[in-house]
Order: C-alpha cells, then structure tokens, then sequence
C-alpha cells in the first residue's frame, strides 16, 4: 500500500485528479478509493446539489480533498474548470439509455469533450472507461477462442438488434484511442464487464437492476447464458492500477468471473433462499453471443481480484436489504432493463 500511496504524490505535492460522473456506482467507488490513497479528486456532476450525490460528502477525506463540480459531458467549458490544474482524469460518465439519440451524442461528443479539455490543460494521463459490451457483441469472433483486447463488437450487428448501448461504447472508447494517437495524449482505456456489489450511492444502476430482476421473480423466463460479473471494488483497484502504472496501455479487458445463468442464480438461493427468484432454463444456449473473456493482460500489469463472485453477491443482496429495494410494491413489476434483452425467453 506504501507504494501506493507515492502515486499520489507529484514533486512532494498531492496528485489532482478529476473524476467525470462521480455520482454514479463505479465511479463514487473510485472516488472512495482515490481519496483513500491520498488523491485529491474533482468531481464532476450534473448538480453538486442533487440529493443523489449526498453520499460523496460523506468519504472519508471528501471534507478535506473533493471537490465536487457543476458539468455535463457537453459542456466544454465546464469540463475545462474541472479539469485545470488536474495531472489526471478518469472518464466515467455515459448514461445507459435505450434510446439512439440519448446515448450517442453524450457518449461520444462527451468523450471528444472530456480529451479536448485534457489535451487543452496538459492532463498527463486519461483513464476512459469503456465496457464489455464493446467487446462481446461480435457473430464473426470464433466461439471456442475466449474474447480479449481486440476484440470489438461489431456496430453494423448491434445497430441490426438496436443496442444502441453497446453502439455507443464502440464509438466512444476507438474515438478514445483515435483522438489520443492523433494528438499524443495518453489515453488508456478499461472494459469492466457487469459491475456488482455494495452501493454508495441511494439508487440502482442498470447491473443492480438485472440482478433484483433475478432475486425478484421476473415475469419472464431466463435463457441459460453465461453471465460475466466483477466486483465493483476490484474494478475501482483496475482503474487506480493502469493509471499509476507507468506501462499501461491502450485496452484492458475487466471480467475475471463467468458464470451461467442458472448457476448464478443457485448461487444466490444458497445464500439467500427466501427469495421469488426468476425461472430459468435448465440447458445451456448453445453459440450464445456472450462467450468467455480474457483478463490477463490487466492482470499481467498486476490486478489482483480480491472478492470472489459469492462475495460479491451476498454483499450486494445486503445492499438491497438496507435500502428496503426487495420488497414488492404494487403497480410497479419488476422489470429486465433493456439491455439485457438477450437474457430471456421470446
């Protein structure tokens, strides 16, 4: 941890770093940790005053080293404040609509936005947070062959099922990597794949909304797929580690848990029995689209995964608990998010 903690420090000065969409789950993690090591963070949100974003007043560290700013993805000006004096920037904001027209334009234009403010005030290094959506949704991709950095999903095919999510993720993280060899800015980019585990924040985000529609009882039947799943917290130790370290470059796959569909969900009962939980199908879909990935090149850096997947989800379960989200209301069913469309049963 030692060593950690002199990545935070610049010529005996606190390392400045900015977080975009601080508010939301990864990123309030980062937040968390970046302060934990000693960083000092700005932070940008749509509005400083939002109840929402409550929870990063309350890190340990934030009264002393957060800085908490008023910015969109499309404001160039107000990302440019937030970015001045700042060595680094981790770049997590992108929402996760289903609509074409609300995901692109923030998307992409937003991580234009975010480089051209860094390029502008000589950031020295930029983290841009991608997905394994822009790495799985590739037909052409050899089933028996496990997916790894370049490994792209293929846009004409998810424009096809209007997953406009993962369209959004291809554009964005190769413009990413376009813009920084065009422009010589140290751009490195990171795919977690679905995100679990403890929430700071006081409200879902889309992977929690997928696992409290499997806990929950969904209406409908569960396709027997293989399902990639990290901890929330492992991922915030992805983030930190390729930006302190030197070597880092350009992709990194973030998925070190696979797992099927019933087998989650067995795992789940087991902990937690008491629980609707969804149906689903005994038999493995064969040429699923989701295949295995590969981790090793973050882990040849030296990512260290330290929660194993029932961690995760017995802390997430917990999660769910305090914030009374498992309990049924009526008039509002539980709901598979859009995105996950490939999970069920036609």
């Amino acid at each position: 941890m030692a060593g950690r903690m002199e990545g935070a420090r610049w010529s005996g000065k606190t390392t400045v770093v900015c977080v975009t969409g601080a508010g939301g789950y990864i990123a309030s993690w980062l937040v968390k940790l970046l302060l934990s090591r000693g960083y000092t963070v700005h932070a940008t949100v749509r509005d400083p005053r939002d109840p929402k974003n409550a929870h990063l007043g309350r890190l340990e560290g934030a009264l002393e080293n957060l800085r908490l700013f008023k910015a969109d993805v499309l404001d160039q000006n107000a990302l440019a404040a937030a970015v001045s004096g700042c060595q680094g920037v981790f770049h997590l904001a992108c929402p996760v609509p289903t609509d074409k027209s609300e995901v692109l334009a923030p998307a992409v234009q937003g991580t234009l936005n975010i480089l051209q403010a860094c390029s502008a005030n000589n950031v020295q290094k930029v983290i841009v947070v991608s997905s394994t959506a822009a790495v799985h949704f590739n037909p052409n991709w050899p089933q028996h062959i496990p997916k790894d950095e370049e490994c792209w999903s293929d846009i004409n095919f998810c424009k096809k099922n209007e997953d406009w999510y993962m369209v959004a993720k291809v554009i964005a993280e190769k413009t990413a990597l376009e813009y920084a060899e065009k422009n010589g800015l140290n751009v490195v980019t990171v795919c977690p794949t679905m995100a679990l585990g403890p929430l700071l924040q006081p409200m879902v985000n889309v992977s929690h909304e997928f696992l409290l529609y499997i806990i929950k009882g969904g209406p409908t039947v569960m396709k027997n797929i293989p399902w990639h799943i990290v901890d929330v917290r492992d991922v915030a130790d992805a983030l930190l580690l390729v930006y302190e370290k030197e070597k880092s470059a350009r992709r990194y796959i973030c998925a070190p848990n696979c797992t099927s569909a019933i087998d989650l969900v067995n795992m789940l009962k087991k902990a937690h029995p008491n629980y609707n939980y969804v149906n689903c199908s005994n038999d493995l879909v064969p040429n699923s689209i989701v295949t295995p990935l590969m981790s090793e090149k973050l882990k040849n850096l030296g990512w260290k995964p330290s929660k194993t997947l029932e961690e995760t989800l017995v802390d997430s379960v917990e999660s769910y608990e305090k914030m009374g989200l498992l309990q049924d209301v009526e008039g509002c069913p539980c709901r598979l998010p859009h995105l996950f469309h490939m999970a069920i049963e036609k």
